[in-house]
């Protein structure tokens, strides 16, 4: 029996919207199966709301002192969000991490994961507390109830939208959240960075993406995954399960850098952008698109509204092993160059205290020494830093010029639309 060519174009808009609709429950669905599912591990949900039980620790006097620190004239200079992760064995590389990144005007979120020993987890809570700087200024917090996390799993995503919606709910004077891990290190200052965000548009997110699936398809997105960590107190790899399954066809998959920096307003919708949407759906791609090199990509460069903001970088210089470039390879005195040469604003991986963050330290960042803060125009008081002047006032280095260069530029192809959400 044919059909009328109305009865065809109201068939064709149905599918369409029909598609249009799975994309949103699929997505939506997975926010609310990571966010509930992980909150009776995590304290998720629990964090949202003032810490009660030792979610988390502030490790501020009061508000009052947050407040008295904060510049009179409201200033224009962006302002960013970061969360510093780590595991068994990172205490010091996380503390000096996040020693070269602080910046008065920043917030920052730190956690060791379930991994590591209580001892390191208490040891990093009591530096937290007892640093004059983080104390007064109460822009330090840290996740007291660790997290397990599984790098390749939806564990990992759910403890970065655990730090996203901890953010959002403390504070909203935040321009762009960065996630970072401990064997990351800064390569410029945040004055440096400052300088150059402060001219760009505040709805970019630097995100590497791909939709070029190729061996993905077959070992990422089609076979199911049992991610350990939802359920069980020791980390161990997740569980690959058989049959396979077909590919979607009413959103396209995107992979990726796990690094990122996302802007506020997707920060946001990723988080509360589902709340008056079905919350109940049965996941069947949720393995691949909740991984940390899946979820966030396929997000953003299926809905409309975020895709042209997709600038396809994720700020890091990385040296990858040979193929398949699974795995990055630990950076050196050998790779300095390269790492300068790059205009990259961090760098990712190092091993702890190796003598090429020292060299960086020295040259990039102008550190004295490897607890102190890397100064900026806010510095003052003896010892270096030991006092809050004024957080509106930066002074950026050769590394602001360098940083310029590859952000102009690859903004520059995002607005053209060039390897943008393909």
């Amino acid at each position: 029996m044919l059909l009328s060519h109305d009865h065809k174009f109201s068939s064709m808009r149905y599918v369409f919207m029909e598609k249009k609709c799975v994309f949103s429950l699929v997505i939506t669905s997975l926010v609310c199966v990571v966010l509930i599912a992980t909150s009776f591990n995590i304290g998720l949900i629990s964090s949202l709301r003032p810490p009660i039980n030792g979610t988390l620790s502030r490790f501020a006097k009061n508000d009052s002192d947050v407040v008295a620190q904060q510049p009179l004239e409201v200033d224009k200079l962006p302002r960013f969000a970061y969360l510093v992760s780590g595991s068994k064995g990172d205490l010091e590389s996380l503390w000096r991490t996040l020693r070269a990144l602080y910046h008065p005007r920043n917030q920052y979120i730190v956690h060791l994961d379930l991994e590591s020993p209580v001892d390191e987890r208490s040891e990093l809570a009591s530096r937290i507390k007892n640093d004059p700087m983080y104390s007064k200024i109460g822009n330090v917090y840290m996740i007291a109830k660790a997290n397990l996390v599984t790098y390749t799993g939806p564990t990992m995503v759910a403890n970065t939208l655990h730090a996203c919606a901890i953010l959002l709910k403390r504070t909203p004077d935040w321009d762009w959240f960065i996630n970072l891990s401990a064997s990351d290190y800064p390569l410029v200052t945040q004055d440096d960075l400052i300088h150059t965000f402060s001219t760009l548009d505040r709805n970019l997110n630097f995100i590497e993406h791909t939709s070029r699936l190729a061996w993905k398809n077959k070992k990422r997105a089609m076979p199911l995954i049992i991610d350990p960590g939802l359920y069980m107190a020791n980390k161990s790899n997740v569980l690959w399960v058989r049959p396979n399954r077909s590919l979607p066809a009413a959103f396209k998959l995107f992979t990726g850098s796990a690094w990122m920096a996302l802007s506020h307003s997707f920060v946001e919708y990723i988080i509360w952008g589902w709340d008056n949407l079905p919350r109940t759906l049965l996941m069947y791609y949720t393995n691949f698109v909740s991984s940390p090199e899946g979820y966030f990509h396929t997000v953003i460069c299926n809905v409309p509204e975020f895709s042209k903001t997709a600038v396809n970088h994720d700020l890091h210089y990385i040296a990858w092993d040979k193929p398949p470039r699974q795995h990055p390879r630990m950076l050196s005195l050998r790779d300095m160059g390269n790492m300068i040469a790059s205009g990259s604003a961090f760098g990712r991986k190092f091993r702890r205290n190796d003598t090429v963050l020292d060299k960086i330290d020295k040259e990039l960042l102008l550190r004295m020494n490897e607890d102190g803060f890397t100064p900026g125009g806010w510095c003052s008081g003896k010892p270096e830093c030991s006092v809050v002047e004024d957080v509106a006032r930066i002074r950026p280095s050769s590394g602001a010029v360098r940083l310029k260069g590859l952000v102009d530029m690859i903004v520059t192809e995002a607005k053209s639309g060039k390897n943008q959400c393909v």
